[in-house]
């Protein structure tokens, strides 16, 4: 341990020496923070600066070889955090602002891929991070704009458009038998563009019944016509992971296959249209080493269809609207077979003057069984001077329950097919400031008083779980994020996120998940871009769960991003702490991973 502090100090004082005497070289100027450009909670995209919500935008195509797997991409925001329990990204749930994992809303492209099934395969992507050019987080209720899911808070995966035809291999090996590939390939015409990609890992795992294989790949066709630009996205996955611990003390497996289709199409310069198709399957073994003795295989498919417009009506008032269909379905030897479907309309005005802007939603859904949802949504906002803006929001969430919610039943739990829907009214209050190009600020105070929520209750250890409504759930907290772009080659990221809730909603019963959220949740990451190409990222988090003791987590990455030939270097967990993001759920200690990426083509670096 003493050998390693002091190659990784002697790594550190290296660095920083280098960006140091580089801090006056010629690099092309940051972006400003104001300009950049945020899709998620907005009927149409918008500027950072434009929108009345405490949102985040993480770009994966920044330092594309700092983060191991989405789940570690998306742990820099503070106000997300990731309970994980399948490394490598087998598995793992989003919880923001005290949430449950099933009341985060998972979208691609601005289309729902929430699982039917099971919350717990939410973040079971078929598109490979390589692929992705944005990840937009909504914090707090979304459900006027997107429907159900949508309490806590909003996260949409956008696919990259290429700009230049090229093709990247990469390949590299790790601890606990780490082995990955990936490709990227690009095509670019004068009308039309093609993006495939293609990713795996695979490991032995670090500790007993915990190995796990991944494979996803996706393939993504744009073209250009006079109704406007045409999008087909075509994506699978395959997981395979041993499951010890993860359900309760059980060795169990798993493995869960993906696919997912959408068509956009643009109709004109103010309607679109899209449709989107997800199948999902999952087969649990209970007892690795006796798959006889207990046996789950579902298969859950969904689509969406939406028919979205904007109307301008004079120099400050916008309105948008459009219709939605939506439905479901699983076939089960455990869960049996059910369908259900449901329909939506919206409407969102958004008036602008001069410092102000007030944004109103309304949207009125109806399913199948006679059930009604109404969900507003009022947001505002205000600049005090250029650089300070004072915004708040409140707005309705819903969510409906799962099929394992109301019907699954194992020998430690049993769902309920008398849930009701979830509900939750979200309050918030903030400021952003803009210090120039290079530094901004943003902090949130929210509120939320959730009804009717879904978790699984026993009353002692010796107890089956079961699925129940909890009454007057109620979370406060405050979150906040600050950028700094120290030089043109130093970049400091800061996030803190204080999170308080009621427990008087169990009435002395044990919970499962409702109370596992993270009281405080923080992170540092610096990134430097020295001499020869080289980035050098460091992320320090620290989080404490309710009724725990806080645990550090420090992670490293080196890479060069200069040239074809890319060297690469992921370092986990150097402070290899002993820590559980899941109650039971161990996660793996120190490890490394170092590979080479090629790119044959356009750099664009």
């Amino acid at each position: 341990m003493k050998v390693c502090t002091l190659v990784l100090s002697g790594f550190l004082c290296l660095f920083h020496a280098i960006a140091q005497e580089t801090s006056q070289a010629q690099f092309p100027p940051p972006p400003t923070a104001k300009t950049t450009v945020v899709v998620v909670g907005n009927p149409e995209p918008v500027t950072l600066g434009e929108s009345n919500r405490s949102v985040m935008i993480l770009n994966p195509q920044e330092h594309p070889l700092a983060f191991p797997t989405v789940e570690d991409l998306l742990r820099t925001d503070a106000s997300t955090y990731i309970e994980q329990r399948g490394a490598g990204g087998a598995q793992a749930d989003i919880v923001m602002r005290g949430s449950s994992f099933a009341q985060t809303l998972v979208l691609i492209n601005g289309l729902r891929v929430n699982d039917a099934q099971s919350a717990h395969h939410n973040l079971d992507l078929p598109v490979p991070l390589d692929a992705m050019q944005s990840i937009d987080i909504l914090h707090g209720s979304g459900s006027t704009l997107y429907g159900s899911d949508a309490i806590g808070g909003v996260v949409d995966f956008l696919t990259a458009t290429p700009q230049t035809t090229a093709l990247r291999l990469r390949s590299g090996v790790g601890s606990f038998g780490e082995d990955e590939q990936a490709f990227t390939g690009s095509i670019v015409g004068k009308q039309w563009s093609e993006l495939a990609s293609g990713a795996r890992n695979f490991s032995t795992g670090f500790m007993t019944d915990r190995d796990y294989r991944n494979e996803n790949g996706s393939s993504e066709t744009r073209w250009k016509t006079v109704l406007g630009e045409s999008d087909i996205l075509l994506a699978g996955s395959d997981r395979a992971f041993g499951a010890n611990q993860f359900y309760g003390n059980f060795n169990s497996w798993e493995r869960t296959k993906g696919w997912f289709a959408s068509l956009r199409q643009e109709l004109g310069t103010k309607t679109s249209a899209a449709f989107g198709y997800r199948r999902h399957s999952d087969i649990f073994v209970l007892l690795r080493n006796d798959p006889a003795f207990y046996k789950n295989q579902h298969i859950d498919e969904s689509w969406q269809g939406a028919l979205r417009r904007s109307d301008h009506l004079g120099a400050h008032s916008s309105f948008f609207y459009g219709l939605e269909g939506d439905g479901d379905s699983i076939h089960s030897n455990n869960l049996g077979n059910h369908a259900r479907n449901w329909g939506a309309g919206y409407l969102d005005a958004d008036l602008q003057w001069k410092g102000l802007t007030i944004t109103a939603g309304l949207r009125q859904e109806i399913i199948s069984g006679g059930y009604y949802v109404t969900s507003p949504s009022l947001a505002g906002s205000y600049w005090l001077n250029a650089s300070v803006k004072l915004r708040a929001a409140l707005g309705y969430g819903f969510r409906l329950p799962t099929y394992t919610d109301l019907y699954y039943s194992d020998p430690a739990t049993v769902g309920n097919p008398n849930l009701k829907p979830e509900s939750a009214w979200n309050y918030e209050a903030g400021l952003d400031w803009f210090a120039g190009s290079n530094s901004y600020l943003s902090i949130t105070g929210f509120y939320s008083h959730q009804h009717d929520a879904i978790d699984y209750v026993r009353a002692n250890a010796s107890d089956l779980w079961h699925a129940s409504n909890l009454p007057g759930l109620r979370f406060a907290g405050v979150e906040s994020a600050w950028t700094w772009q120290a030089t043109h080659n130093q970049h400091i990221r800061l996030g803190w996120t204080l999170l308080s809730g009621a427990q008087d909603a169990l009435h002395g019963l044990q919970s499962e998940y409702v109370f596992n959220y993270p009281v405080n949740n923080a992170f540092a990451e610096w990134t430097v871009t020295p001499l020869f190409g080289y980035m050098l990222q460091n992320r320090i988090a620290i989080t404490q769960r309710y009724q725990q003791n806080a645990y550090p987590v420090w992670d490293m990455a080196i890479a060069r991003e200069k040239g074809r030939v890319h060297p690469y270097l992921q370092m986990s967990n150097l402070s290899n702490t002993g820590y559980e993001e899941i109650e039971g759920v161990r996660m793996p200690g120190r490890s490394f991973t170092g590979g080479i990426d090629v790119v044959i083509g356009r750099t664009g670096k």
